[in-house]
């Protein structure tokens, strides 16, 4: 047991805390910035290049899964699943962002989900699915529980707030490039408490009948890297 979890919480010679930190700060700013330029009557390959130029700009490379930008019905698909092309963001629509760019030698990996325009139980699935994050990180933080059970808690949560928990995000390792020559196993089948700045915490939650969705996900880290 402990050299299993040794094993998948290694990481690479370049690691550093402060780099680590470097590029999820990078990560949550082109995010953000990003979110801002997406306008409703874009095309969602239009945005996906565009927030492929902005990470550029920003100094951050194009590393190391796919930027993704998904608008509308697209949000209910797993990230395995090609969008639907020509996705037009309506007035009143739901857009994610799911993006894992490097900074130097390190992986910054994180998505959030927006809102344009008026759209009550839009804006309620993409507050939850940021809400369910944090309440599985205090469950984490409080109760040292393995990857197993935060996400048999993060259904729990998503079931309580009307949603369905899409288990094809279940989680992963995070760390200097490439994280994959490492470990590649899900947080979800992770049966160990897991180590801070070590694993991303997804949450994917959508609609049991109307074709919409949300999405969230960060680096487990303790509260004060919350704090704004």
């Amino acid at each position: 047991m402990e050299a299993a979890m040794s094993s998948a919480e290694r990481v690479g010679p370049a690691f550093s805390v402060d780099g680590m930190l470097q590029a999820r700060a990078k990560t949550r700013e082109a995010i953000r910035t990003i979110a801002a330029l997406v306008r409703p009557g874009m095309v969602e390959e239009d945005a996906v290049d565009m927030a492929k130029r902005t990470l550029i700009a920003s100094g951050l490379d194009l590393t190391w899964h796919p930027t993704r930008i998904r608008f509308g019905r697209n949000t209910m698909k797993a990230m395995k699943q090609a969008s639907e092309p020509g996705i037009v963001l309506q007035e009143n629509d739901i857009f994610f962002i799911d993006m894992a760019p490097r900074f130097a030698a390190w992986e910054g990996d994180g998505g959030a989900s927006f809102v344009v325009g008026q759209n009550a139980e839009y804006a309620r699935c993409a507050a939850d699915a940021e809400e369910i994050f944090h309440a599985v990180r205090k469950v984490w933080l409080t109760e040292q529980a393995s990857g197993q059970e935060l996400y048999r808690y993060a259904e729990q949560q998503a079931r309580q707030r009307g949603w369905e928990l899409n288990f094809d995000l279940p989680g992963h390792r995070v760390s200097d490039f490439p994280h994959a020559a490492i470990h590649t196993g899900s947080l979800a089948d992770f049966d160990a408490t897991p180590s801070a700045m070590r694993w991303i915490l997804e949450i994917h939650i959508r609609h049991p009948e109307k074709q919409f969705g949300a999405f969230f996900e960060d680096m487990l880290l303790d509260d004060s890297s919350y704090q704004t």
